[in-house]
């Protein structure tokens, strides 16, 4: 059995980034090699340093909406309101906080030009023309234990310079260390790039309340891998070029695909045991404890050694979670 508690860290709150730093690539960069067994640390805009000439970098280039509202009860109470996704006609799935919102009951928006009536637990119907209004009166939806309002910075910054189709409710986050400039500077260097699409959604972030990890069911989320990033894929399996995996959502999407899926709704879990079929290397944020992206690079690196590394980055005060450093494991 493999236990929850197996995936467990401490880590001290202050670590907790909670702004993004000003100059992307001046995050701190982790580079944990599996082979050798070894922890180097950097600074992000020296990536290249750790990357072959033909190696294929994969993007996830999924844009996130502007999906937290903020609104009010008749009795003038705020309510906060994540959309996960647009059903149609007006009608989203949504988070709705705090819980004890009525069915049937009208929260309003935008000084009450605006109103959205809860329709069930989880369903939220508004009185707009369209779902673009809805999301131009949202915010970033920035995490949790990110402890502050989204700002006009976040709208920039919770966003990765290449993203473009739009559908997450949360960022990519390994990627948001990238700068245009610096992608440049990388594919000056003979080193290819790829995009694929996973709309980050609220199976990412679900947590797994079973002791033993293997009952968790991932929720699914939709992908899709453009047919030039497939032969820039299978280019790199032919000629054994590294593929190096920008996050754990663009590790997922392309472990879907080398399971034979390369658009539709991915459930993909992984955790230790997990044999990779496609990735060689992955770029990664750190994660929270007991989650199934801490699973998952535990499985990519080996749970003694991603805890060592983690432990590693606390003594050294990385900076952690979506605003905060970086991994790169090889």
């Amino acid at each position: 059995m493999l236990k929850l508690w197996d995936f467990d860290y401490i880590l001290p709150k202050e670590l907790i980034a909670q702004y993004p730093l000003k100059k992307r690539d001046a995050a701190r960069l982790l580079i944990l090699d599996r082979e050798k067994q070894t922890i180097e640390h950097r600074i992000f805009k020296d990536i290249s340093d750790y990357l072959n000439k033909n190696d294929l970098i994969v993007l996830n280039d999924t844009k996130v909406l502007r999906c937290r509202l903020y609104g009010k009860r008749p009795t003038g109470g705020q309510v906060e309101i994540l959309l996960l996704n647009h059903k149609g006609n007006l009608i989203f799935n949504a988070m709705i906080s705090p819980s004890r919102v009525k069915i049937g009951e009208k929260i309003v928006f935008n000084g009450g030009k605006t109103f959205g009536l809860v329709s069930s637990k989880n369903e939220i119907t508004f009185n707009v023309k369209d779902a673009d209004t809805i999301y131009k009166l949202g915010t970033m939806p920035l995490p949790p234990y990110i402890k502050r309002y989204p700002e006009d910075l976040d709208n920039t910054y919770y966003q990765t310079v290449y993203a473009d189709e739009e559908g997450a409710i949360a960022s990519p986050t390994a990627g948001l260390h990238f700068s245009k400039q610096l992608i440049r500077k990388i594919k000056s260097d003979g080193i290819n790039f790829a995009h694929l699409t996973l709309h980050v959604g609220i199976g990412t972030f679900k947590p797994v309340k079973t002791d033993d990890i293997r009952r968790h069911k991932m929720e699914p989320e939709y992908f899709k891998i453009p047919q030039d990033s497939i032969k820039a894929i299978e280019n790199a399996k032919k000629e054994n070029y590294r593929i190096i995996a920008v996050g754990t959502t663009s590790l997922r999407a392309l472990e879907t695909y080398a399971n034979g899926v390369k658009e539709g709704y991915t459930d993909l879990f992984i955790y230790p045991g997990y044999k990779f079929k496609l990735v060689d290397c992955l770029l990664t944020n750190f994660h929270l404890p007991k989650t199934t992206l801490f699973m998952l690079i535990c499985a990519f690196a080996g749970t003694p050694l991603i805890k060592k590394a983690y432990q590693e980055a606390i003594d050294q005060k990385y900076r952690f979670y979506s605003y905060g450093d970086a991994m790169l494991i090889v």
